[in-house]
């Protein structure tokens, strides 16, 4: 009785520890500036010596400024993360400023790193994301200046501007280092590139469609 009763409690510890170990520990000094310059290898960036950080390593100028969007997708990201604001490091967060032409879109992403929030600055937007499997499940909905949308971490998101003139997001992340993995490029524009019977046989399409696709990655 008493070795089952132990087995009971150890089994409960464990199945705590993993529960625990599963999420990023809270930091444990005021701040940890990256240095970039540093050759140790840990899973973020390095700390700075505290003692020659300064209000630089906070601070990022331009999301004031409106992006470029001549582009094929007629979007913009402008990022502050921690490879423009050091100071990140560690705290679990960052911004964006994203810009759209008009009917112009952020096409199909995911963060791997985080969860996503937009509130509309200017315009109107269709948003959405896409569940797991194998529901795959698409959410969507239309929102417009001050509105507020949610994409889970991990889902594949966009964003499509559906009026006529510009308009603007600004998105908070929860990672001071979010990831993008942009759909296609990562499927039709590796390196290498993956093999055209494979991905003709996944889109069940002819693979002279799969090497047109990938010619333009």
């Amino acid at each position: 009785m008493a070795k089952h009763f132990l087995l009971l409690n150890l089994i409960a510890v464990l199945s705590f520890c993993c529960v625990v170990l599963a999420f990023e520990p809270s930091p444990m000094q005021d701040f940890c500036v990256a240095d970039p310059t540093s050759t140790v290898k840990v899973n973020g960036l390095s700390c700075k010596d505290p003692k020659s950080v300064g209000g630089e390593d906070f601070f990022f100028s331009g999301l004031q400024l409106a992006g470029n969007t001549s582009n094929t997708f007629g979007s913009k990201v402008t990022p502050a993360n921690v490879a423009q604001i050091p100071g990140l490091n560690t705290l679990g967060i960052s911004l964006a400023r994203v810009d759209y032409a008009p009917w112009g879109i952020n096409p199909p992403h995911t963060h791997p790193r985080a969860t996503e929030i937009v509130t509309v600055l200017e315009g109107s937007l269709q948003v959405g994301f896409v569940t797991s499997n194998p529901e795959n499940h698409h959410i969507t909905k239309v929102i417009k200046k001050g509105d507020v949308f949610v994409f889970p971490i991990g889902l594949v998101h966009y964003q499509r501007n559906v009026g006529n003139g510009n308009a603007v997001v600004i998105a908070a992340l929860s990672s001071q280092n979010p990831g993008v993995i942009s759909i296609a490029n990562a499927v039709f524009g590796s390196e290498p590139a993956i093999a055209t019977d494979i991905l003709a046989k996944a889109f069940q399409v002819d693979a002279t469609v799969v090497a047109q696709t990938q010619s333009k990655f």
